[in-house]
């Protein structure tokens, strides 16, 4: 905990954490396979008691909760001691983790440039060596593109495989799950029994799917709008299942368009319409930011049938994606269009909801549709490029395959091109 905080105290700059519970507030975790070691919570997501959370937003007094989600108990009972939280964008609703009320969180290897969103204080603490994985969540992308972004791995869970509650609503539609940032697929493969089925709670498994053998990867290698360094890297990680006896099969871009149009729209509602209910349980929109605003007065001019309708949406995307899964196991596929954009890529100082829904479709085109359909999907570098920054991959897999994008994870990983620096400013390591 002590080198914990003193490299948080080291950078500082990053922005990486919008608040610490003093010392003598830290209860010590004797047992558990992570006994002592420290975390940082997202503040945005299921409650810690002791951690005070605002979502990143003013609109919110930052107020200690006294219970834990289910989630939370698990993570105490695996040996961590939470002690502070970390930056995310108001209401999680940017790829970039820049929240008006501040800090604003910067990318470690390029502190002009963003950490990503929503989860960009877990990824960008993690990535500087402040703790060895961090709680984030995911409700578009929120956990593997600060991961893409930071050089980490990322990995949603399929949904349904972690507990949602007591008090975290339906996890918004069931677009919604959490987990956390890691540098490695080992610890990821480690903390994935303790915060999963009935091993801390009366929660019933999510059956994964076992298999040893070859599986057939569907390579999807023509999407549009991809910076070619980015793109060149989906043949390169294919190679290399390939070397270890897996099939390849290619996917067409063009077979997983209607499935990121209704992800999109559905997304869109589905948060405006959660807005929309916090502004009925007392939320003054009057201070929050412009962008939020704009999604709040959405969702509470939404009608019956639009809701509906991105819930019906939910279930035709799923079953489109399912009939992929008839020809592949997995796939694999682009997590950024681009590099880590500048800070102030993804600005919310204006009430263009479409347009910000747009602007992340572009960023991390293939991020929402897992989301939707409930699928695991797991981000994680295969690479540098000539600045040093992660070259990511995604590997999406059915219900239930969430051990076996670990697995291959680890494959991609074994490969060795990236090395998971601790980057300080200044160039040093």
């Amino acid at each position: 905990m002590a080198a914990a905080r003193a490299r948080l105290d080291a950078v500082a700059g990053l922005g990486a954490v919008c608040w610490q519970a003093p010392d003598a507030e830290v209860a010590k975790a004797q047992s558990g396979p992570f006994a002592g070691v420290p975390l940082l919570v997202k503040d945005l997501g299921g409650p810690f008691a002791g951690i005070p959370m605002r979502a990143g937003s003013s609109a919110l007094a930052r107020v200690t909760g006294t219970s834990d989600s289910d989630l939370a108990t698990r993570f105490r009972a695996a040996g961590f001691r939470p002690f502070g939280a970390t930056t995310v964008p108001e209401f999680g609703l940017s790829l970039s983790s820049e929240p008006a009320v501040g800090p604003i969180c910067r990318n470690p290897f390029n502190p002009s440039l963003s950490a990503g969103g929503s989860s960009g204080g877990s990824a960008a603490a993690v990535a500087a060596g402040v703790v060895p994985l961090a709680h984030a969540t995911d409700a578009g992308g929120s956990i593997r593109v600060p991961a893409a972004c930071c050089g980490l791995v990322g990995l949603k869970p399929s949904r349904g495989a972690v507990p949602a509650g007591p008090g975290f609503g339906n996890f918004l539609g069931g677009i919604a799950t959490e987990f956390a940032v890691t540098r490695s697929i080992r610890d990821a493969q480690a903390l994935w029994p303790c915060l999963t089925g009935a091993a801390r709670g009366p929660f019933p498994d999510l059956v994964q799917i076992a298999d040893k053998g070859p599986l057939r990867i569907g390579v999807v290698s023509d999407a549009r709008g991809i910076e070619p360094t980015r793109a060149a890297v989906i043949p390169a990680a294919a190679a290399a299942l390939e070397k270890g006896g897996h099939l390849l099969i290619d996917i067409a871009a063009a077979d997983l368009t209607p499935i990121r149009r209704t992800s999109a729209r559905a997304f869109e509602r589905i948060i405006a319409a959660n807005l929309a209910t916090l502004v009925t349980s007392g939320l003054d929109p009057a201070q929050t930011e412009p962008l939020t605003q704009a999604f709040i007065e959405r969702g509470l001019s939404m009608t019956v049938p639009e809701l509906w309708a991105a819930q019906e949406g939910m279930a035709a995307a799923a079953y489109t994606l399912w009939s992929v899964f008839d020809r592949v196991d997995v796939l694999l596929l682009p997590m950024l269009s681009s590099a880590p954009p500048p800070l102030g890529a993804f600005p919310m100082d204006h009430r263009d909801s479409a347009t910000q829904i747009e602007r992340m479709d572009e960023f991390a085109p293939f991020a929402a549709l897992a989301n939707i359909t409930g699928a695991p999907a797991l981000s994680l570098p295969f690479g540098a490029d000539d600045a040093g920054l992660p070259l990511p991959v995604q590997l999406i897999s059915p219900i239930g395959g969430d051990l076996r994008l670990l697995r291959l994870g680890a494959a991609l990983e074994a490969e060795g091109r990236w090395q998971h620096p601790i980057p300080l400013f200044g160039g040093a390591s």
